[in-house]
């Protein structure tokens, strides 16, 4: 296989790993990142469970790309979605039941997880199947090390535990508040924090010297039209390296 061929389908994996990760770049679904992220054990769950659905939704809407018209486009990529996540509702609730209720009615929500649909209409219904593939797969990961790793970090500060099991010392005194929901926002914003503070690339700190963008991609103060302006020259950027 030439490096060309190889790089086609290296690119779209290392992007959703790396470059254009869900979590920790891009900062989507952070509805499930947010309400999950109390152990790492739900992190994980929900993040295998959103790859799955990632990569089927990718590859069917892959195949039908030239077979489902552009003005119904987005309802048909709903049904199929919500068609994957129903199978797999059903097999975490036959063979994964205490992963199934502690993750409750964020399972189905993930048909209306942005990062989904938007790989959907950005990448899966421009590209061919095998290069979709491993978009789904890159992202899904992506997206699952970013929750784990949240997980992770709430678990031991508010329980004092990775996985369930006892890391802390036992004169460790548990910050219970990070295993509860205002917990998701604190370690959000120190994520944010620590991404302006070290500038790196993140939704919050978009500001490069190269950008082309009229406001130099500060995104946090953009507001109004020039928002407006600033996104669709963004939008056609990332359809561009697409």
């Amino acid at each position: 296989m030439s490096a060309k061929k190889t790089n086609k389908y290296i690119e779209p994996l290392l992007n959703g790993l790396i470059k254009e990760n869900p979590t920790f770049v891009l900062m989507l679904g952070l509805c499930p990142t947010l309400a999950v992220t109390s152990s790492a054990s739900n992190g994980l769950g929900m993040g295998l469970s959103s790859t799955a659905v990632l990569v089927m939704s990718n590859l069917l809407i892959s195949l039908l790309r030239k077979v489902i018209p552009d003005t119904v486009r987005m309802p048909a990529f709903i049904v199929i979605v919500a068609s994957f996540v129903t199978i797999v509702q059903f097999l975490m609730e036959g063979f994964t039941p205490a992963l199934y209720e502690s993750l409750g009615i964020y399972i189905p929500l993930i048909v209306v997880n942005c990062i989904i649909l938007g790989r959907a209409e950005a990448y899966a219904s421009k590209n061919s199947v095998g290069p979709s593939i491993m978009d789904g797969l890159g992202m899904g990961f992506g997206f699952t090390i970013g929750l784990m790793l949240i997980g992770m970090f709430r678990e031991v500060l508010g329980n004092g535990t990775i996985f369930g099991a006892q890391v802390m010392p036992k004169a460790y005194e548990p910050i219970t508040i990070f295993i509860l929901a205002p917990g998701a926002f604190f370690v959000l914003a120190m994520l944010t924090a620590v991404q302006n503070k070290l500038k790196l690339k993140s939704a919050t700190n978009g500001g490069d010297s190269s950008s082309n963008l009229a406001c130099g991609g500060g995104c946090s103060g953009c507001s109004g039209s020039e928002c407006v302006s600033n996104r669709e020259k963004l939008d056609d950027s990332v359809a561009t390296k697409n």
